[in-house]
């Protein structure tokens, strides 16, 4: 009996921490979107962001979106060639890629590099005392720190999905005509009769979300970092699974409210 409270007591414990920490993420989030638009706004802050978050990513995530779209080619090709398909292969790559592993990958890799810096760097302020000597000096920490990069990450996303789109067909384009003995014409014809515009918008749209969710969760984690150096490693492992396991969480949920009627 006592060993049945004492389970009982600990989902419970665990299901108002959930609530505790859902409502916390919440009210953040909320004052972050809402300084976004409140005075005074920092310009050199949002540049700065944007640089890091989405030019500083350029190289992993144009590699990952190369590499993808050419594996997923001769993947394709390796299938379909079961069937006698494979005429299918060109609008299989584009619309994965544009739909959902542009979106994805570019988002578990901003996630891994540039969400893992933002929760070091506020959870270093947070430690060192600095978050604090911003509140005293008549500085809101959400409106200097969080803001900006909230704003940068949601504009940067979308346009690294943008070169992810291009670069992920272009590799599969390389691998169906150089390998695989495609006629480049037909390829290019079957890969833009098959893609419509809102193939290419739900992936833009996911980005935004995805980069929304990425600097929301390193700056969450960073900004109530606490115990040293050591809770500065928690803060930036917390950022980069939690910002993962979310953005696929939100691929699923928008892949249903975007596509499925």
């Amino acid at each position: 009996m006592n060993r049945l409270l004492g389970l009982i007591e600990a989902l419970g414990a665990v299901v108002l921490g959930l609530i505790e920490f859902t409502g916390e993420l919440a009210i953040f989030a909320v004052s972050g979107v809402l300084y976004i638009f409140r005075p005074p706004y920092y310009p050199r802050l949002i540049g700065r962001a944007f640089m890091e978050i989405g030019y500083f990513s350029l190289p992993v995530v144009a590699l990952t979106a190369l590499f993808t779209g050419m594996v997923l080619a001769l993947q394709s090709y390796t299938g379909f060639s079961r069937f006698g398909a494979e005429s299918a292969i060109a609008s299989v790559v584009v619309l994965s890629v544009t739909r959902e592993l542009g979106p994805v990958l570019a988002g578990l890799m901003v996630a891994g590099r540039a969400g893992a810096a933002m929760a070091a760097e506020l959870g270093t302020m947070r430690v060192t005392d600095q978050i604090d000597a911003l509140s005293t000096l008549s500085t809101q920490p959400m409106g200097y720190l969080v803001a900006p990069r909230l704003l940068a990450a949601t504009i940067a996303l979308p346009l690294l999905v943008v070169l992810a789109d291009i670069l992920g067909v272009m590799g599969g384009f390389l691998v169906a005509t150089r390998k695989l003995g495609f006629s480049s014409g037909a390829y290019l014809v079957s890969t833009f009769t098959n893609l419509q515009a809102q193939d290419v918008v739900s992936g833009l749209i996911k980005a935004a979300v995805f980069g929304f969710v990425i600097a929301l969760m390193g700056c969450f984690n960073g900004y109530r970092s606490k115990g040293g150096a050591e809770g500065v490693g928690t803060a930036t492992t917390s950022a980069v699974v939690s910002a993962s396991i979310l953005i696929l969480a939100l691929d699923y949920i928008l892949t249903q409210i975007l596509f499925v009627k």
